[in-house]
């Protein structure tokens, strides 16, 4: 019975450490897989960054060259009607210039995130996933806003 408990205390003190190493093993292996799985999730979210969501950009879901085109076109929209506003003002010829003053401010509320991204845009700075994301969740609001003004401009 003697060499029994010998061998039993043999056995738990060689393989007490082959389980540790199992454990480290193991955790080192976890490590490993979580390492993958978070350079998998960052790839998906880079690429993310270069492609829309879903169903293209803007709320008509165009092609990026098509929205970049409508963006541009209605950034210049709001810089016409900004121009023609301030030289109806300054000729006192507006019939209701509170109400153009009105609707001017917002439009520049509303075509803020627009302005920014052309802003630096033209800086050459960096325009970020999130203001991109503005300017498409904005750049119909602004159209229509730039667009109600016409009629206030009519002499």
């Amino acid at each position: 019975m003697l060499k029994l408990d010998r061998f039993i205390v043999y056995w738990a003190a060689v393989n007490e450490p082959c389980k540790l190493v199992k454990n480290k093993m193991m955790n080192v292996n976890s490590l490993i897989v979580l390492r993958s799985l978070a350079a998998l999730a960052m790839a998906a979210l880079i690429s993310g960054c270069a492609v829309p969501f879903f169903g293209g950009y803007g709320a008509n879901g165009q092609s990026r060259e098509d929205f970049e085109q409508h963006v541009e076109e209605v950034f210049k929209l709001q810089n016409r009607m900004t121009s023609e506003v301030m030289m109806l003002l300054e000729s006192d010829e507006a019939k209701k210039p509170e109400a153009l003053i009105q609707a001017e401010q917002h439009m520049q509320q509303i075509c803020a995130d627009l302005n920014e991204y052309v802003s630096r845009d033209i800086d050459g700075l960096s325009t970020g996933l999130f203001l991109r994301r503005r300017v498409e969740k904005s750049a119909i609001d602004c159209e229509k806003a730039a667009m109600a003004i016409k009629p206030l401009l009519a002499p």
